[in-house]
């Protein structure tokens, strides 16, 4: 009831004003005041009615404990901010980042930009971060609830321009993290923003490759997953998958941000009002949604699928984890729907788990296959 109210007051009395604002200054003054309020114990009152959760949606994969599927995806706290706030909403587990070796205050401006008939999000960021040192600091001094991850990429700048100084970028940025003893339960690699300089990709098979081999020397005992695009042709992408079983990944999500502009869940008159930037939401989700469901059927039991893109209600995550996505990641959900998004898909997946016969989330991955 509290989170149906919380929903409706969000979407007709706080979204309204929100979107009377630049999207960038909302996005900093929310994160801002959640970083606030994960120090106090008002972060008590959200845990009692957004923290709630089934034993139906727990599991234990790769050794973590995972309280709920759903999680927040890299993008949005590329500050170490929610870290505290996040598990009282009901989050499982979060992705800090990208974080990339040295800082980078982000592209020309826009960077951020509404679609509300596309559902979705124009984002042209390109890895806007503080850096390495700077955020391991800062996570070097905290516990956590719930699963943390740390999103690393390349530096974007216009001298980390080759495969070799890409590569020895996230090299050392992993072994800034790694030094720092911070208690992260695993990492991103991204390999799939499209908002970068340079024409640096590791997309094609034998540049994979060759980072991945590179990330398997420096030995990091914990979880890496790939984030992967969704720009990619099936036979493109099944090339990709051939690579990263052969080397120390344990996963991969799908995925990042859709390119194509003219994607028919884009409505073609927000969509000009952007020159640059691409776009989250509800135009990734169909392709989001094929890829998990190829990525099961070639590496079940070899990779754990993350889903993201496009999740707006239980169903939405429910569809993810039956094509075959052990974990969900959102981000514009949030925007569209509320931060309670999370603790409705928490109530909720229990009863559609409980209408399909299924007594843990677990048994419902890759049902749809």
């Amino acid at each position: 009831m509290l989170i149906s109210l919380a929903s409706f007051i969000y979407k007709n009395a706080a979204k309204p004003v929100f979107f009377l604002f630049d999207p960038e200054f909302v996005h900093e003054s929310i994160t801002s005041l959640g970083e606030f309020v994960g120090k106090t114990p008002a972060k008590n009152i959200a845990n009692a009615v957004y923290g709630k959760k089934s034993a139906a949606i727990k599991q234990t994969l790769l050794g973590i404990t995972f309280e709920s599927p759903m999680g927040l995806a890299a993008g949005f706290d590329y500050e170490a901010k929610l870290t505290q706030i996040l598990p009282e909403l009901g989050f499982g587990f979060q992705t800090v980042g990208t974080i990339t070796n040295n800082a980078y205050d982000g592209n020309p401006r826009p960077r951020l930009g509404r679609l509300p008939k596309s559902k979705s999000l124009m984002v042209y960021k390109g890895f806007k971060n503080r850096g390495a040192t700077w955020t391991a600091e800062k996570l070097g001094k905290k516990t956590f609830k719930i699963p943390i991850g740390i999103s690393i990429g390349k530096t974007n700048d216009r001298t980390t321009n080759t495969q070799k100084s890409a590569i020895m970028d996230i090299l050392q940025a992993f072994a800034v993290f790694e030094k720092a003893n911070i208690k992260n339960a695993y990492y991103e690699l991204n390999i799939s923003c499209p908002n970068l300089f340079g024409n640096v990709t590791f997309y094609p098979p034998k540049n994979l490759d060759e980072l991945l081999s590179a990330v398997d020397l420096i030995r990091i005992k914990k979880p890496i997953f790939i984030k992967m695009p969704i720009d990619q042709t099936n036979e493109q992408t099944r090339k990709m998958l051939d690579v990263i079983v052969k080397h120390k990944v344990a996963g991969v999500i799908f995925g990042n941000l859709q390119k194509d502009r003219t994607n028919p869940a884009i409505d073609q008159t927000e969509v000009k009002k952007f020159k640059n930037g691409n776009f989250s939401g509800l135009p990734t989700q169909k392709r989001s949604d094929e890829l998990i469901l190829l990525a099961y059927k070639k590496c079940k039991g070899k990779l754990l699928i993350i889903g993201c893109g496009g999740v707006f209600s239980p169903k939405d995550a429910y569809r993810k984890i039956k094509l075959g996505a052990n974990l969900v990641q959102l981000i514009t959900g949030l925007i569209y729907e509320g931060p309670m998004l999370v603790a409705k898909i928490n109530q909720e997946l229990p009863k559609l788990l409980e209408k399909d016969g299924y007594k843990n989330i677990s048994e419902a991955v890759g049902t749809l296959n």
